[in-house]
């Protein structure tokens, strides 16, 4: 019994330390900054440039889905590399799988490239 005392004990030592460690430190650099607020620092900064128009423009859908097609395509390859480097250990039934994820991305990208959500049309 006093087993499990001592781990929910290390338990809720380590709870408190990731509550206190992060709040001591935002404090600790509250209290050490500078605190100098003048009405230029409230200002939009782009690059030096006064700023122009709003700052809440509509993006095209386009942005978004190019993003979202790099980022499937980007995790393909993250998966394909260390099975790559481990293949001769990994066998048939590895190469096997590996056909399956890639054949599903390769519908994947068939999907989208029938949505013709890969060409790029001027607005």
């Amino acid at each position: 019994m006093e087993t499990y005392i001592n781990n929910y004990v290390i338990v809720a030592i380590f709870i408190a330390l990731g509550i206190f460690l992060p709040v001591a430190a935002l404090t600790f650099g509250r209290l050490l900054r500078p605190n100098n607020p003048i009405e230029e620092k409230y200002t939009t900064y782009e690059s030096g440039n006064e700023p122009v128009g709003t700052g809440q423009i509509r993006f095209n859908i386009r942005y978004y889905l190019f993003a979202l097609m790099f980022v499937i395509f980007d995790v393909e390859t993250v998966f394909l590399y260390p099975w790559a480097v481990a293949y001769n250990k990994l066998g048939l039934f590895a190469l096997v799988e590996m056909l399956i994820f890639v054949s599903l991305l390769v519908v994947g990208l068939a999907y989208a490239w029938k949505k013709k959500v890969l060409q790029w049309n001027s607005i």
